[in-house]
C-alpha cells in the first residue's frame, strides 16, 4: 500500500478506531503533548521574562542554555530510552523487569549529574573560547554554572517518566510536568524581577528557578513510582539493585540514542554560537525564532513518544502490522498540527514576536523584530518536515534502531548544518539568512532520511529485550 493511501483523509474515519488507530494514538499522546507543551511554555516564558529584563540576558540565555542541554542530552537520550524497555516488557508480559529497567536509568542519571559538577568550574574558559562579547560571556557563565549543579534532576526525571510512558499511563507524566511548570513560571517571575522580598537576580534567577522546579518534578515522580501498587505490580521497590546485564543493554541501545540526541543538539548549538558572532541583535532574533518554534516542536515530541511506545508494545507482542499502523496514524496527526502552525507563522508572525517586546528598548527591538519575522518563514517551511523527522525517527527508535538514527544525525548535522554555517558566517561572511537556509535544508533532508529507513522495514525485526 502506498504511503499516501495509508495516511489519506479518506481513510480517517476507518482508521479512527481499533489498535494503532488515531484514537489510540491520540489518547496516549494527549497527556504527553500537554506535558511537553508545558515544558515548551516553561522555556517560552523563561525567555520572554529575560527579554523583558534586558537584551543581554535574552542574548546570553540561548547559547548557554542550549550548550548545557547539548551535553545533558548525551545522558538524557539514554535515560529517556527506559520507556522503550518498559514498553517492550509490557508487550511481552514480563512485568517483573520493568522496575529494574527504570532503576538502571537512575544510575545513568547519577553518572551524568556527577560529570556536570566537574564541568561547572570550566565555564569561564569555555565561553571565552567561544568568543561572544564580554558582557554576554559573563551572563552565559552564570547561567551555565547554576544549571550544571542541577543536572541530575532532569536526567533522573526522564528515567522515572519513562516508567509511566512505557506502561502507556501518560496522565501522571502530564500532571507532574504541569506542576513543575507552574513552580518554574512563578519562581522565574519572583527571582528574575526581584518580587516578594527577593533581589533582582536576572539570568541567575531563571537558572535557579529551573533547577528548583526540575528537582520538584523528580521528587513527585519518585513518590509515584514507589507507591504500593507499582511496587507490587512492577517490582519498583525490590528492583532497585544495579543489574549489570540490564544496565549494559540499556547502554547498548540507549547510548546511541543519547549520542544522536547530543549530536543533534550540538549541531544546533554550533549554529547558535556562530550566529552569536554576528552580534547581539542577530543572536536575540534567532533566540526568539527558535523559542517560538518550540511551540510547534515540543508538543510533537510528546506525539513522537506515544508513537515510540506503541511501536515498542506491539513489537513486544510480535504485532508488526499494528506497530506500523500506529506510526502512520501519528504522522497524519502531526502534519495537521504542524501545518496549521506553519500558516500562522507566515501570515501573523507579529502576534508571536510582539510578546517579546514588552519592556524592551523600542529602537533595538524593532531591528530584532524585523529579522525574526523573516526567520519565522524558514521555521514555517521546515516545521512540516520536522513532523516527518520526529515521527519516523521515534518509530524506528521504538524498535531499537538507534544506531542508524545516530549515524544519520552525525553525517547530516556535520555535512549540512555545522560546516556550511561556519563557511557562510565566518569564512564568507554572508549573514544570517544563508545560515538559516542551511538549517532548513538539514531538517528537510533529515525527515526524508528517516522516512526511507522506516519504509525499508528493517525495524520490524528488531527488539531491545
Amino acid at each position: 500500500m502506498k504511503l499516501k493511501e495509508k495516511i489519506s483523509l479518506y481513510n480517517f474515519r476507518k482508521r479512527w478506531k481499533g489498535p494503532g488507530g488515531y484514537r489510540e494514538v491520540a489518547n496516549l499522546a494527549a497527556p504527553l503533548i500537554v506535558s511537553t507543551g508545558a515544558i515548551g511554555i516553561q522555556e517560552f516564558v523563561d525567555r520572554m521574562f529575560l527579554s523583558w529584563y534586558s537584551t543581554d540576558s535574552i542574548a546570553a540565555a540561548l547559547p548557554s542554555g542550549i550548550l548545557i542541554f547539548a551535553i545533558l542530552s548525551l545522558f538524557l537520550g539514554t535515560t529517556m530510552y527506559v520507556s522503550t524497555f518498559v514498553a517492550q516488557y509490557v508487550g511481552a508480559g514480563r512485568h517483573d523487569r520493568i522496575g529494574p529497567s527504570t532503576w538502571q536509568g537512575i544510575y545513568v542519571a547519577l553518572i551524568g549529574g556527577g560529570l556536570f559538577f566537574v564541568l561547572a568550574p570550566l565555564a569561564p574558559a569555555l565561553f571565552k573560547a567561544i568568543g561572544h562579547p564580554p558582557e554576554i560571556q559573563e551572563l552565559e557563565v552564570v547561567y551555565f554554572r547554576i544549571m550544571c549543579y542541577g543536572a541530575f534532576f532532569p536526567l533522573a526525571s526522564a528515567a522515572l517518566s519513562g516508567f509511566f510512558i512505557g506502561l502507556g499511563r501518560t496522565g501522571p507524566v502530564m500532571w507532574v510536568n504541569i506542576a513543575a511548570t507552574g513552580v518554574n513560571v512563578l519562581l522565574n517571575y519572583v527571582l528574575i524581577f526581584g518580587k516578594m522580598g527577593f533581589g533582582r537576580m536576572g539570568i541567575a534567577g531563571a537558572a535557579v528557578a529551573t533547577v528548583i522546579s526540575t528537582g520538584f518534578g523528580f521528587v513527585l515522580f519518585l513518590i509515584l513510582i514507589l507507591r504500593a501498587p507499582n511496587r507490587e505490580a512492577y517490582n519498583t521497590g525490590r528492583g532497585w539493585a544495579p543489574d549489570k546485564e540490564l544496565f549494559s543493554r540499556l547502554l547498548r541501545f540507549g547510548f546511541p540514542s543519547g549520542v544522536h540526541f547530543f549530536i543533534e543538539i550540538f549541531g544546533f548549538t554550533a549554529f547558535i554560537l556562530l550566529i552569536g558572532r554576528l552580534g547581539t541583535v542577530e543572536l536575540a532574533a534567532t533566540n526568539i525564532a527558535i523559542n517560538i518554534n518550540s511551540l510547534a516542536f515540543m508538543p510533537m515530541i510528546g506525539l513522537g513518544m506515544a508513537v515510540s511506545v506503541l511501536v515498542g508494545q506491539y513489537l513486544g507482542e510480535n504485532r508488526e502490522d499494528l506497530a506500523e499502523r500506529s506510526v502512520y496514524s501519528g504522522f497524519l496527526l502531526s502534519i495537521l498540527y504542524m501545518g496549521a502552525l506553519a500558516l500562522l507563522f507566515v501570515f501573523i508572525p507579529d502576534v508571536f514576536v510582539g510578546i517579546f517586546s514588552t519592556k524592551s528598548d523600542p529602537l533595538v527591538f524593532n531591528q530584532i523584530q524585523r529579522i525574526t519575522v523573516i526567520l519565522l518563514r524558514f521555521v514555517a517551511i521546515y516545521c512540516i518536515f520536522d513532523a516527518m523527522n520526529i515521527i519516523f525517527a521515534s518509530a524506528i527508535k521504538g524498535a531499537g534502531d538507534t544506531r542508524f538514527v545516530m549515524l544519520m544525525i552525525l553525517v547530516l548535522s556535520m555535512g549540512l548544518l555545522v560546516l556550511p554555517s561556519y563557511l557562510s558566517l565566518v569564512v564568507f561572511e554572508r549573514g544570517i539568512y544563508l545560515a538559516w537556509v542551511f538549517i532548513t535544508a538539514y531538517i528537510v533532508i533529515l525527515g526524508f532520511g528517516f522516512l526511507f529507513r522506516f519504509l525499508g522495514g528493517k525495524w520490524k525485526s528488531m527488539r531491545v529485550i
